[in-house]
């Protein structure tokens, strides 16, 4: 059961966050122009967050761990952040997919 939610940003751009319900943001999203957009945005992520072949494992510069979570026609919808570790990063696409389905979205 997700327990997870969004949080749903208006500053210059519209942009959410994907938090964990220990409040940890385990997705950030591009800034979108309308609002409507960044919510078709968190859509995206609950219908492709639960497939393990919609995220790319990638590497930072640093060589620090990350993840992107890609929609079906290959457009990123949300980027993790930096990861101290492999396990810790396919800790943090495991929590994506666990809490991804959730319909809370609060604005702020």
């Amino acid at each position: 059961m997700a327990t997870g939610y969004y949080k749903l940003k208006s500053a210059a751009k519209f942009t959410f966050t994907l938090n964990a319900a220990n409040h940890e943001v385990i997705l950030a999203s591009q800034g979108y122009e309308e609002k409507a957009s960044a919510l078709n945005g968190i859509e995206s992520v609950r219908k492709h967050g639960t497939l393990e072949g919609n995220f790319d494992r990638r590497t930072s510069a640093a060589g620090e761990p990350y993840f992107v979570l890609k929609a079906s026609n290959g457009q990123i919808i949300g980027t993790s952040e930096m990861y101290s570790s492999e396990a810790a990063r396919d800790n943090g696409i495991a929590s994506v997919g666990n809490n991804c389905l959730s319909m809370e979205v609060k604005e702020v």
